[in-house]
């Protein structure tokens, strides 16, 4: 069994799965090894049936392999992650998860309770042990601390959701007016609590379930992911004072702007999937690597990015050039083999979101449509007429059935109607 070292619990985090451990804990151990942080992490299941009983019968130690190019190399990085102290299962033991907030040493929470977690439910009831939301749960947890006269936390939500942090601080205000709880609680909450809204990016592939890595012992929560992390936190600079992450070589990014950041990810790594993917699909092409192999899809999805995104976007043109660079390094990393079938979930919506925004705007700016861009949206729409998109039927239904200015003109499926686009768009579907 590997070994841990003690550590002063300071961080509750719920949530168990491998993004957490492959980010937070990895985070939190290598600001450990860096600085004198010290931190342990208790983990809360925020669900009846997790992974916790698996962790614990390791000690709560398991290894971390990170894997990817860093500047053109191809690199393994090994980290022994002992920074759970332990786990809480609020559905086996109610009591255990609310003495956590008894400890005054806790000052950090944690989450990733999915992109359905952070959600306010009726339905909870304070007597409820455990109620079902993570964000009830978190209500009660604080309600107790409150009662105790103990300062408050700093939340650090890793939900793949849009002001993460504003969600959940909004949620538990919610249930402290639902639950009829004293007007001193609701403004101990605000006044005591910092909700940061963070940025996540990194691809955690989890346990190797199709290749055997020899450690030398036995790790039934072995974690992998790729090399490259980023953290966008958007709170007070203070919060480095007690959480030092800003001294560990990490890249960790505290801001008062988190939008221009969410921005960046969405257009540029978002965005470069889902203008290339479709017209991969139709080209024959598997994965995001092989694109990245392929003469013509490569330098087609870098003209997109370089040649017309980037134009688009209002930071630094050096910082979003070596954003850009970072993530065609991950589209090549030759550990993760990322089917395009797995991506194409979705595409109009998500071409609404990460693609279209940049056409219009580039268009705003100088006058013209950009070719590349404007390729990617003719082959999304040849992609739905004659390959094998993975939308919903009805989305499906109307772009086979209807006219290339039609389907532009369609406000329900871009949320405005951009048939001026028909034209251009009309030259490259074949």
């Amino acid at each position: 069994m590997l070994t841990k070292t003690k550590r002063c619990e300071k961080v509750i985090q719920f949530g168990e799965g491998g993004f957490l451990r492959g980010f937070i804990d990895w985070i939190i151990q290598t600001t450990n090894e860096k600085t004198d942080f010290n931190a342990s992490v208790v983990v809360v299941q925020p669900i009846e049936k997790g992974m916790c009983d698996v962790l614990e019968k390791q000690n709560c130690v398991y290894t971390h392999i990170s894997r990817g190019l860093l500047r053109g190399v191809p690199t393994v990085e090994k980290k022994v992650i002992d920074v759970i102290s332990r786990t809480v299962q609020p559905f086996q033991d109610f009591d255990s998860y609310l003495a956590l907030a008894e400890n005054p040493d806790f000052r950090f929470v944690v989450s990733n309770t999915t992109e359905s977690g952070i959600v306010f439910q009726e339905e909870d009831k304070p007597d409820m042990a455990p109620t079902v939301s993570f964000p009830a749960k978190v209500t009660l947890l604080l309600k107790r601390r409150f009662e105790l006269g103990l300062p408050g936390f700093i939340f650090f939500p890793c939900e793949l959701i849009d002001n993460n942090g504003a969600a959940l601080k909004k949620c538990i205000l919610q249930y402290a007016k639902l639950w009829g709880y004293e007007e001193a609680f609701s403004e101990w909450i605000e006044k005591e609590n910092i909700f940061c809204n963070t940025l996540v990016d990194r691809i955690v592939t989890g346990y190797p379930k199709d290749e055997k890595i020899d450690l030398g012992y036995e790790d039934n929560m072995l974690n992998t992911s790729e090399v490259f992390h980023l953290w966008v936190v958007e709170g007070p600079g203070e919060i480095t004072k007690e959480f030092p992450f800003d001294k560990a070589g990490l890249n960790i990014i505290v801001t008062d702007d988190l939008a221009r950041y969410r921005t960046r990810k969405v257009r540029i790594l978002n965005g470069a999937h889902t203008a290339m993917i479709p017209y991969a699909l139709l080209e024959g092409i598997e994965t995001v690597g092989d694109c990245m192999v392929d003469e013509k899809m490569s330098a087609f999805v870098k003209q997109c990015v370089y040649d017309e995104i980037i134009p688009t976007l209002d930071l630094p043109k050096e910082e979003l050039i070596d954003y850009a660079n970072n993530v065609f390094e991950r589209f090549k990393n030759p550990y993760i083999k990322h089917l395009c079938s797995s991506i194409v979930l979705n595409s109009v919506s998500k071409f609404k979101v990460r693609v279209l925004p940049s056409i219009l705007e580039y268009q705003k700016r100088k006058g013209t449509l950009p070719q590349n861009l404007t390729i990617s949206l003719a082959k999304l729409i040849a992609f739905y007429k004659k390959g094998t998109p993975n939308d919903d039927a009805q989305v499906i239904e109307v772009i086979k059935k209807a006219s290339v200015p039609e389907i532009l003109a369609n406000k329900s499926l871009w949320d405005e109607d951009i048939s001026f686009l028909a034209e251009e768009v009309m030259r490259y579907v074949d």
